[in-house]
């Protein structure tokens, strides 16, 4: 049984179609390319991009955002730190009129994206991002898109949050949408693991 993810049937392999539930199981296939960039196919509108720090003899460098990268145009306004601690969620947040940045700085985060957007191309369809210090990155969330996170370690974890409106107090550009609600489940396709 050879599908378009997995190598052909070679001498010697195991005949899995005579194994119990195995035309149950499903194929795996790599989070990554062989080139190590993640495989995925962004919403419309989200961006991403893993960091490469760069060691040195004092320590280490991680750029967490740069203009140039042409992830987007919007402003840095603010930059917020913020800690999870192990095993929460968080989300799920959207904005009007906000692009989220959020960057991965330490500890293992699922970061997940879900396109509600009806006259999106995209239209449904998740994008989940497994980043953290192991694995620093950014990904970049336009306004109409749910976002949330998840600490998946075992100790606190660090996103830094870059977004291009600055806080308003006294009326945020921020709903939620409770990730443990009927509500998010009847819309949104997604368990957190």
């Amino acid at each position: 049984m050879q599908d378009k993810v997995h190598a052909p049937l070679r001498p010697g392999g195991a005949r899995l179609e005579g194994v119990d539930a195995f035309t149950s199981a499903s194929p795996r296939q790599s989070l990554t390319t062989a080139a190590g960039a993640l495989r995925v196919d962004p919403i419309d509108g989200v961006r991403y991009r893993l960091a490469r720090p760069v060691s040195h003899h004092h320590g280490h460098l991680t750029e967490a955002f740069r203009a140039d990268w042409g992830l987007t145009d919007a402003p840095v306004v603010q930059v917020n730190l913020t800690t999870t601690f192990p095993g929460r969620i968080l989300g799920w947040g959207i904005h009007r009129f906000t692009v989220d940045r959020l960057f991965a700085a330490t500890g293992s985060f699922c970061i997940v994206c879900y396109d509600g957007r009806r006259g999106s191309p995209t239209f449904g369809c998740v994008n989940e991002f497994m980043l953290g210090e192991r694995n620093q990155g950014l990904v970049v969330i336009p306004p109409g898109v749910y976002h949330g996170w998840k600490n998946i370690g075992a100790d606190e974890a660090t996103i830094v949050s870059m977004p291009s409106e600055l806080y308003n107090h006294d009326g945020p550009d921020r709903w939620e949408l409770p990730w443990d609600s009927d509500a998010a489940r009847q819309v949104i396709p997604y368990q957190w693991p």
